[in-house]
């Protein structure tokens, strides 16, 4: 009887636990899901697809923009979220398509500037389309939103071109006393330069291209000659180009620097181009490049978005994912990248959002 009451008692005991067990499973295996849900961490890489990432904080979401290939109904998509860390699950939004043949496929390097342009405050999308055989027609064209939405909807302004009609990419604006530039990467040859020319408004130029920067180090000669993916980083007073250097597809593929000296925006020798490159790979994170930059919510910190491979050999193609970490700056004024940081490192989310 003793033995039979004891064994009672130890079933009883078992049943309960594994009652209480059953009940405790779905919240202890939410509570991963949860630290990353909250928005206070992130990891790397933001999507796991994106080369030539745009990204900023506007009205209470982040909003992420990437090359995207293919055809005409493939179109140009923006992802948002709240948190930075949403952005991984967020879906991909055609915020642009276009069945014009000549520039209908291969959306590359989509940048979007909210500005105060003839037709009020407005977002400007600026991108290089083509026609679907890649890719000597490469051109960069401009979309103008209807109202303050990051998503649009978009109608077509133009393409910006001047008497040099060649493959222009990777375009981006500068605004610099009081007027606007366009900064871009042209090709001569099979090599391929910065250039930068007057804006009339934000889908009209006034004036032909004028040389920027040209590869000359060898650090910028890395497979092939290539300067591309010009943008503009401006803080307390002083301005500065980024820009990738070497080809997409080796492991040279860095980020250089040119420091505005004052004067003609327009002159080359306004500009001077730092001797090394201020971005550059390490062992775990290859060829690093084509960046934008964006304010944490609150302002108070800079974040440097890129794309970068896993492959140590580099690659050029829809493999590139993009990344994002804040930097800092140097005693001097210039901006200090630090190395990029490895995909298994937990990051802090911007200053200000999710929570912060």
């Amino acid at each position: 009887m003793i033995r039979k009451k004891k064994l009672i008692f130890l079933l009883l005991t078992a049943g309960l636990l594994l009652t209480a067990l059953l009940v405790l499973l779905p919240f202890l295996a939410k509570q991963p899901q949860a630290a990353l849900s909250d928005g206070l961490t992130f990891q790397n890489p933001l999507v796991e697809s994106g080369p030539d990432p745009w990204m900023t904080y506007y009205d209470g979401h982040f909003y992420l923009a990437t090359t995207t290939w293919g055809g005409p109904f493939t179109g140009l998509t923006m992802r948002t979220a709240e948190s930075i860390a949403g952005l991984k699950t967020a879906k991909a939004q055609r915020v642009w398509m276009d069945l014009n043949p000549s520039r209908s496929s291969n959306y590359w390097a989509p940048e979007f500037f909210l500005l105060d342009g003839p037709n009020g405050l407005r977002w400007y999308g600026y991108f290089t389309g083509g026609p679907a055989k890649c890719c000597d027609k490469q051109r960069i064209h401009v979309i103008e939103s209807a109202g303050t939405d990051p998503l649009g909807p978009y109608t077509y302004k133009g393409m910006l071109e001047d008497s040099e009609d060649t493959r222009n990419i990777d375009a981006s604006l500068l605004q610099l006393n009081g007027s606007l530039y366009l900064l871009f990467a042209g090709r001569v040859g099979e090599d391929q330069n910065l250039y930068i020319a007057p804006m009339q408004n934000p889908w009209t130029l006034s004036g032909d291209r004028s040389l920027l920067s040209s590869p000359e180090h060898e650090w910028e000669k890395v497979t092939r000659n290539i300067n591309q993916g010009p943008v503009a980083l401006q803080h307390d007073d002083k301005t500065f180009i980024l820009y990738s250097a070497s080809y997409c597809g080796g492991p040279g593929y860095s980020l250089g620097m040119l420091t505005y000296l004052g004067g003609d925006p327009l002159q080359k020798d306004s500009w001077s181009k730092s001797p090394q490159p201020v971005f550059q790979g390490t062992s775990e994170v290859f060829a690093p490049g084509h960046n934008t930059f964006f304010k944490s919510p609150d302002g108070t910190q800079d974040w440097i978005v890129y794309h970068a491979s896993t492959s140590a050999a580099g690659t050029c193609d829809m493999n590139r994912s993009p990344r994002a970490q804040p930097f800092t700056w140097n005693a001097d004024g210039t901006p200090n990248f630090g190395i990029p940081l490895s995909v298994t490192r937990e990051l802090e989310a911007p200053s200000g959002s999710g929570g912060r």
